[in-house]
């Protein structure tokens, strides 16, 4: 498992996967309030789910809020995510275009320390995402979500090493699962993709069959998984206690302790 960095330094416990808790929040104090909620329970990481939020055309009120969050956060690193309608994102009243310039003012606003944003835009769209992440220094996480089903496994692989060849600092696959064996496929093309590749990976499978990987994924060379603070942002998320206690014996018994 390569570790994710934050401005160069890993983050994180050794060879322990970072648990990230989303903020789904629809004003800026129900974001702050579920903020509130989830720092005591100590995850590695807040991801802010932008597209579950009213006043998302109000860049100044979004710069304003990251602001607030990065504040309370106390160090705790955030990401900042508008997913996409066609990846399993709220409808919200931004065109690309518009999506594309709330990305670039918040990363001028270094508010942030990640972004995500999906391969499936136009390519001139993530190069300019890319360009604005890179000038503030911000690590991009170039993601692909599949929620009606898990593609084979070389497909996965070809998307994490998609992600890498357009200048992604951490590749992620997300897929939906009909069977146990589609969470093996996913399984193993992140350990495929890990082998290969030279960025960190975040891959998972949903739904309840897909809750397992992101107990194990770790071992396959997932660097982060999702776990719920106070809201899921997406089917199979467990909470965090739960995780927690899972990723320690997984990783006690891969050590063999």
């Amino acid at each position: 498992m390569k570790p994710i960095k934050l401005h160069g330094q890993p983050i994180g416990e050794l060879n322990q996967p970072l648990i990230c808790t989303p903020l789904v929040g629809k004003t800026p104090e129900a974001v702050l309030s579920e903020l509130a909620v989830v720092l005591p329970k100590q995850p590695d990481v807040i991801e802010w789910r932008v597209d579950f939020f009213d006043e998302i055309a109000n860049t100044a009120t979004v710069v304003q809020v990251a602001h607030s969050l990065k504040q309370a956060a106390g160090g705790t690193p955030i990401i900042f995510t508008c997913r996409a309608m066609h990846e399993g994102g709220e409808r919200i009243p931004l065109d690309g275009a518009g999506v594309v310039q709330l990305y670039v003012a918040v990363c001028a606003s270094r508010a942030v320390d990640f972004i995500d944003y999906e391969m499936s835009n136009p390519a001139q769209d993530i190069a300019a995402v890319r360009q604005a992440s890179r000038a503030n220094n911000l690590a991009m996480i170039m993601s692909y979500h599949n929620f009606q089903a898990t593609p084979e496994g070389e497909a996965l692989v070809a998307k994490f090493a998609e992600a890498e060849r357009l200048g992604a600092d951490i590749a992620k696959v997300a897929v939906m699962p009909k069977s146990p064996g589609d969470v093996l496929t996913l399984l193993g093309a992140v350990w495929r993709a890990d082998e290969a590749g030279s960025i960190p990976l975040i891959g998972m499978s949903m739904g309840g069959f897909g809750a397992v990987s992101r107990m194990v994924g770790g071992v396959f060379g997932s660097a982060l998984t999702f776990a719920v603070g106070k809201s899921a942002s997406a089917p199979g998320q467990i909470p965090i206690e739960d995780l927690r206690i899972a990723l320690s014996t997984v990783g006690r018994s891969v050590a063999g302790k």
